[in-house]
């Protein structure tokens, strides 16, 4: 029979390193928070092999008295929280109080601190938890601390380490989590004597540019929503600079940055209906809240949190950003306008990454052109000129050339007026001249018969005309001339597979885009410029109109400088 007994305090910290110290990117993570809360306003980080030779943080912060040093190496020690009421509103990064506790009992770890008006500073060191007293060093305000040979008492643990690349490659990404979350303060990264990373002191989008790409920063919008207590901000990417995987989503809760799948859904909702397959958006947002708002004692890695109102939050955040993601066309000029070193710019549509392929295609026709009228004001997509192939309309406006996909700018239009109408109650309808007669299976015609309401709610009012036929009598107006047949099989199909409930609810920006591709206008149609022009003004008054339905622009500019270049002007 075994009896219960106190475990030594060194096998607890080494029970809480198991989940505090996952990896040197770990202890990485928890030096830089300390740092942060410390306020420091210039950070070095220098790592070697890896970081499990080698972790060292220096920062200019506020430092540490004498008397500290000692309880910064002992368990649940910590200047954060003093009680139950602090833990609820907790407004540092750090606060448990156990992380340098865990890390010193898995490595050689030392402490080099000044406090602010202290003559010198102090240093105390730990070996595998093992402290010893503290002494007089010399640094300047701000403190040092020293983590060298992880896992070197553990070697069990130490064999989980991977490559040292691999294990660099975590490292840079905690550092690049704590400098996009605080653009404010200087960072360096140093890895094996050799500087990876240095960033000064920077506005939110000039940080976005040096560590999530310059082209990253181009193809995105600004994002600044408040509401109450909620506030929404950052950069988000257009849906057409989209990735195929999500390796530049950043989320940040009252700026610890945080992996919540309550959060991660309403980013991704919000661009739903505009992103193309299974692509991924690119963000760096943060979201601000009382933090009694937030519960962050969730995990000790410290990356889960719990909303105590997650409803109110998931709308704020889908809103926020799905408004964000909406204006017209109309606005387009302000992002051509913009220089892309200002930081963040609204982007509707995006630069042609290749102007030589676009000029071939504006040679391969013939072009009767007509210019603008010299006093005319170019409204943001410009006046229509030709139409290329029966597939795209060239416009001319203030900034350049508009290529414009007309199908695709078309069916968004479509879409918006099918959304609204639906919002309404029901999509307006408009009576057949003649009745589209189908041939459908018997399931089918049953199908129509039990859903006539959610039917007559998107547009369709059906009869059945014989044991395999239904007799379609009117359509959406908007699909006047479309697919008729077409569309009601397709509603029909979606209605047996998911209910007209679910169809109308969940699926329902699905189903409307299914109905606007069959309604827009058709690649070689020949449209009149007066078509042309009505065409891209409603463009400009469309919400999204920047892609279509599946996330696919619906139109590029090409600017003056794009041509000049194209034809080697002042070179």
């Amino acid at each position: 029979m075994r009896h219960i007994q106190v475990l030594p305090d060194l096998l607890i910290s080494q029970i809480a390193a198991g989940e505090v110290v996952e990896r040197p990117a770990s202890v990485l993570k928890e030096l830089l928070e300390n740092a942060l809360d410390a306020e420091a306003t210039e950070i070095q980080v220098t790592l070697d092999q890896g970081g499990a030779k080698r972790v060292q943080v220096d920062d200019n912060g506020a430092g540490l008295a004498k008397e500290d040093l000692p309880l910064a190496l002992a368990r649940h020690a910590t200047s954060k929280i003093r009680s139950l009421d602090d833990l609820q509103g907790v407004a540092t990064m750090g606060f448990r109080g156990e992380a340098i506790a865990s890390i010193a009992s898995v490595a050689r770890l030392s402490i080099a601190s000044r406090a602010k008006n202290e003559a010198h500073a102090w240093t105390i060191g730990s070996e595998g938890g093992n402290g010893n007293s503290a002494k007089p060093a010399a640094r300047a305000t701000g403190t040092t601390v020293l983590v060298e040979d992880l896992y070197f008492n553990t070697p069990a643990r130490k064999k989980f380490l991977r490559t040292e690349q691999t294990e660099f490659g975590h490292c840079e990404e905690t550092f690049r989590r704590a400098a996009l979350a605080r653009p404010d303060v200087a960072f360096t990264l140093k890895h094996n004597g050799r500087v990876s990373a240095h960033l000064r002191a920077q506005a939110i989008g000039e940080r976005a540019a040096a560590l999530l790409g310059r082209e990253f920063l181009d193809a995105s919008f600004a994002v600044e929503v408040q509401a109450g207590p909620l506030r929404l901000y950052g950069v988000a990417g257009t849906p057409q600079a989209a990735r195929a995987r999500a390796d530049a989503q950043y989320l940040y809760v009252n700026g610890r940055y945080v992996r919540d799948r309550m959060l991660s859904h309403a980013v991704r909702e919000s661009y739903r209906d505009q992103l193309h397959g299974e692509r991924q958006p690119a963000y760096l947002l943060f979201l601000e809240l009382d933090p009694r708002g937030v519960d962050v004692n969730v995990h000790p890695a410290k990356t889960e949190v719990r909303f105590r109102d997650a409803g109110a939050i998931h709308q704020f955040v889908f809103h926020a950003l799905k408004r964000a993601l909406s204006p017209s066309a109309a606005d387009a000029p302000v992002a051509y306008a913009r220089p892309a070193a200002s930081g963040v710019g609204l982007q509707q549509g995006f630069q042609l990454a290749q102007p030589a392929q676009a000029y071939q295609a504006f040679m391969s026709a013939a072009i009767s052109a007509t210019a603008l009228p010299a006093t005319e004001v170019s409204p943001p997509l410009g006046f229509a000129l030709a139409q290329l192939h029966g597939v795209y309309i060239l416009a001319q406006n203030e900034a350049g050339l508009v290529l414009v996909d007309m199908h695709a700018a078309h069916e968004r239009i479509v879409m918006e007026k099918l959304k609204s109408g639906l919002d309404a109650g029901a999509i307006a309808r408009q009576n057949l001249l003649v009745p589209a007669v189908l041939a459908l299976d018997a399931l089918d015609v049953a199908t129509a018969e039990e859903n006539s309401e959610a039917l007559e709610k998107l547009g369709l009012e059906t009869s059945v005309s014989g044991p395999n036929e239904l007799a379609v009598r009117s359509a959406p107006a908007l699909l006047a001339g479309g697919d008729i047949a077409g569309l009601t099989r397709n509603v029909l199909k979606d209605i047996r597979e998911y209910g007209a409930s679910e169809v109308l609810a969940a699926r329902q920006n699905e189903l409307l885009a299914t109905m606007a591709c069959h309604a827009a206008v058709r690649a070689n149609r020949m449209l009149t410029l007066t078509e042309m022009n009505a065409l891209l003004r409603e463009m400009e008054e469309t919400e999204r109109s920047g892609s279509c339905n599946h996330g696919r622009p619906t139109w590029y500019q090409l600017s003056m400088a794009d041509l000049d270049r194209l034809f080697l002007r002042g070179q």
